[in-house]
C-alpha cells in the first residue's frame, strides 16, 4: 500500500485551507511597484505583493492609478500571479470604479482584492457583493479571494462575523488607522515597533483579529513596522507577532523588510528537523502513535508538525530530500 500523504491522513476534506505566503508587501508608487514586481519575479512567490489603489493614488488621479495597477498586473513582471490590489473603501467614490477596472482588465491575474476600512460587517457584505457582481459581469469564473483590513471600531466589534464570511481569505490589522480612530487617546508610542505590543487596546485588537481568523480557517496578517531601516526591531516584532499572537503573515512596506520578515516567520532548523523526523516515522507507522525521543506523538501533534513543515516550504527553507520526496513531490 502506498504511503498516505499527511494532508489526507490528518485532515478531513473540509479542513483544507489556502496557505498564503507569509509576507504581504505593499507598494503604491510606480517605481516601487515595478521594483517589487521585479524582486518577486527573481525570488519566486515566497511573498505576495499588494498594489495600492487607496493610499498610493493621488487625490483626483484615482482612475489613472487604477489603470496603472491593471497594466502592471497584466505585465510580464507579474510572473507568479501572486499580486493583489488594495481598493478604496466601500462607500468611497472610487470603490466601484477600482473594482470594475481591475476585474475587467486583470481579473484572471489578480491573487486577491483588499477591502480597507469597513465600518462593520454590512460594509464587507456589500463590498463582496459588488466584487462578485463585477466578476459575473465580466465573465471571470475564478472565486477571487477578498482580504479585509480591520482598522475601525465597528469592524473590530464585528470581526468574528467578518472572519466567518465565506468570501474572506485573510484579515489584516490596520495599526495606524486604528490608533488614529481613538482621537489621541492612544499615544503615538503605540504605533512604534515596541509600543504596539504593550498598549492594552492595541494588543486586544490584535488578539481578537488573530483568534477570529483562526476560528474560521482564515489567515491573520500582522500590521506594519514603520521603522523600516531597523531590521532588529522588525525581526523582533515579526517573531512576537507569530510566536505570541498567532499571526502567520505580516505586512512589509519597504523591500528591505521582506527578507527579515521571511526569516522571522520561518521555522528554525531544529524545528524543521523535528517535524521531518516525526512525520516520516508517523507515515511509516501508518499514522498511528509513535515514540520520538522519549515523547509520545499521535495525529493531534502530527497536525502541528505538518503545519511547521508547510511553513518551512512557504518561506523557502531547505528541506531534506526524503521530506521533499515524501511530502512535496508534486509541488
Amino acid at each position: 500500500m502506498a504511503a498516505l500523504h499527511p494532508q489526507f491522513a490528518l485532515f478531513d476534506e473540509g479542513d483544507a485551507h489556502p496557505l498564503l505566503p507569509v509576507v504581504d508587501h505593499y507598494c503604491g508608487v510606480e517605481a516601487r511597484m515595478r521594483k517589487s514586481l521585479a524582486l518577486q519575479a527573481e525570488k519566486g512567490p515566497v511573498f505576495d505583493i499588494t498594489l495600492d489603489c487607496e493610499d498610493g493614488a493621488p487625490i483626483g488621479g484615482e482612475a489613472e492609478h487604477a489603470q496603472l495597477v491593471g497594466e502592471l498586473l497584466n505585465s510580464p513582471l507579474n510572473r507568479h500571479d501572486r499580486v493583489g490590489a488594495r481598493l478604496h473603501p466601500w462607500g468611497h467614490a472610487a470603490f466601484e470604479a477600482d473594482v470594475d477596472h481591475l476585474v475587467s482588465t486583470a481579473g484572471e491575474r489578480l491573487a486577491f482584492l483588499m477591502v480597507p476600512k469597513p465600518r462593520n460587517l454590512h460594509d464587507v457584505e456589500q463590498a463582496c457583493h459588488f466584487i462578485d457582481a463585477s466578476l459575473a459581469c465580466h465573465g471571470i469564473s475564478k472565486p477571487l479571494p477578498v482580504h479585509v483590513l480591520i482598522e475601525t471600531h465597528g469592524a473590530l466589534r464585528d470581526v468574528d462575523a467578518i472572519a466567518a464570511h465565506p468570501r474572506i481569505e485573510s484579515l489584516s490589522f490596520g495599526l495606524m488607522d486604528f490608533v488614529s480612530a481613538h482621537r489621541g487617546a492612544i499615544p503615538q508610542q503605540a504605533m512604534s515597533a515596541q509600543g504596539q505590543f504593550s498598549h492594552p487596546l492595541v494588543l486586544r485588537a490584535k488578539l481578537e483579529i488573530a483568534a477570529a481568523a483562526h476560528a474560521h480557517g482564515k489567515t491573520p496578517s500582522h500590521c506594519v513596522v514603520t521603522e523600516f531601516k531597523d531590521s532588529v526591531a522588525l525581526k523582533t516584532a515579526a517573531r512576537r507577532a507569530t510566536q505570541e499572537l498567532g499571526y502567520t503573515r505580516m505586512w512589509s512596506i519597504h523591500p528591505q523588510q521582506i527578507a527579515p520578515i521571511l526569516e522571522a516567520l520561518a521555522p528554525c532548523t531544529e524545528e524543521i528537523d523535528d517535524a521531518v523526523e516525526i512525520l516520516l516515522a508517523a507515515q511509516t507507522a501508518g499514522w498511528g502513535p509513535i515514540q520520538h525521543r522519549n515523547t509520545l506523538h499521535d495525529r493531534a501533534s502530527y497536525r502541528f508538525f505538518w503545519h511547521v513543515l508547510q511553513r518551512a516550504k512557504r518561506t523557502g527553507q531547505p528541506l531534506p530530500s526524503e521530506a521533499r520526496a515524501a511530502f512535496f513531490a508534486d509541488a
